[in-house]
This record gives C-alpha cells, sequence and structure tokens, in this order.
C-alpha cells in the first residue's frame, strides 16, 4: 500500500506546533515543508525551529533557492529524507552525497513545468522523486493529474526509485494517483482541514487498501 504522509506548512511555530499534534496520534510518516520566501511567494518557519516526535519518520521538503547552504541545520535534524527543488540552485549531486554519508535519503522535487529530463543524469543518485501537482507553498491546490504521464518516465530511468505526489490529494483521486505509480502520497488541506483529521486519514488508507 502506498505511504499517506500528512503535510504540515505553517509560517509561525504555534501553526507548527497545532499542525503536529492534529496528526501525532495516528500519522507514522509526515511530510514537513519550507519555503524560503525567495523560491516561493510564501515563507514558513526557519530550519532551526523543525521538530517533530519521535513517533514519526519525517521528510523534509526543502522550497529553498540555494539548499546547499542549510545542508548544516538539515543533516542534525536527522530527518528519513530530504527533498530539493530540480529547479533550485547547486549541485544536485553534491547535496545529494553530503546526505546520503549522513544517512539521509535524497529527493528531488520536480514543478509542473519540468521534465523528468532535467533530472535524468542525476537519478544514480536520486532516491526518490516528488511530482508537484499543487499550488507551491499553499494547502488546497487541485491535483493537474495529466503530470502522471511523468510517473511512467521516471520509472522507465530508473524502476528502484520511490514517486511520490504533492499537490491535491483527496478521496476523488487518491486511488488514481497510486493506481499510476505513486508511492507517497503527501497530503495536506484534505487532512489539515478536515473536522476529524483521523477520520479523513483512514478514509485515504481503506481507499488504498
Amino acid at each position: 500500500m502506498a505511504t499517506i504522509c500528512p503535510t504540515v506548512l505553517a509560517d509561525n511555530p504555534h501553526q507548527f506546533r497545532e499542525q503536529i499534534e492534529r496528526v501525532a496520534a495516528f500519522a507514522t510518516n509526515i511530510h514537513l515543508d519550507f519555503a524560503d520566501g525567495e523560491f516561493t511567494n510564501t515563507k514558513t518557519i526557519a530550519l532551526s525551529q523543525a521538530w517533530w516526535p519521535h513517533t514519526m519518520q519525517a521528510d523534509l521538503h526543502v522550497m529553498y533557492q540555494n539548499p546547499a547552504e542549510n545542508l548544516d541545520e538539515l543533516i542534525p535534524l536527522n530527518p528519513r529524507m530530504v527533498i530539493i527543488h530540480a529547479e533550485a540552485n547547486g549541485s544536485i549531486t553534491s547535496i545529494a552525497n553530503a546526505l546520503h554519508q549522513a544517512g539521509i535519503d535524497f529527493g528531488v522535487a520536480l514543478l509542473p513545468d519540468t521534465p523528468v529530463k532535467k533530472i535524468a543524469e542525476h537519478l544514480e543518485v536520486i532516491d526518490h522523486v516528488l511530482l508537484f501537482g499543487g499550488n507551491l507553498g499553499h494547502f488546497g491546490g487541485q491535483a493537474n493529474l495529466a503530470l502522471l504521464d511523468k510517473v511512467a518516465e521516471v520509472k522507465k530511468l530508473k524502476k528502484s526509485v520511490t514517486i511520490g505526489w504533492d499537490g491535491g490529494v483527496n478521496a476523488d483521486n487518491a486511488l488514481k494517483l497510486v493506481e499510476a505509480g505513486v508511492d507517497v502520497l503527501d497530503v495536506g488541506g484534505f487532512i489539515q482541514h478536515a473536522e476529524d483529521p483521523q477520520a479523513a486519514y483512514k478514509q485515504l488508507q481503506k481507499l488504498l487498501q
């Protein structure tokens, strides 16, 4: 079954804690968004303010223009994975090597208009490809399912890479995403804005069984 990762996207520590606590009782994996206000038009809490319960594995989605400059902050956090953007500055291989040496998986996110060929030469060092199909830096986007063609394209180049989807995941499209080959669903508003976040999470789990 695909992994469901509730997303946390917060512009202040209080909001960050609220969103963590909303899912801490049931989620085993979590996707934490960080934005520098340069790569995106929104800015989140700083990496220095990040934390998560020891019962969870965390993937850090770093929407920074120059992610290599933040490796000294990212590595001590010891997440399961760090995901940077293909469109950001810096050497993908150098960042991947630094994270792998620390025992951290490395992922690369592609914005909707970015072709898979942009990362093709780097796939040897990439563990995870995140297809971004929503509204960068915001909850509540609509999933652009036309981007699912990229799943087969990535898998053809590297069968072992895992595929994530971020943007507009809900009960109407979760199964379509997984049937197309998506391994990890990063779910924002559908869970965080739900009256009962755990019920929303379980609804997705049931659909994917």
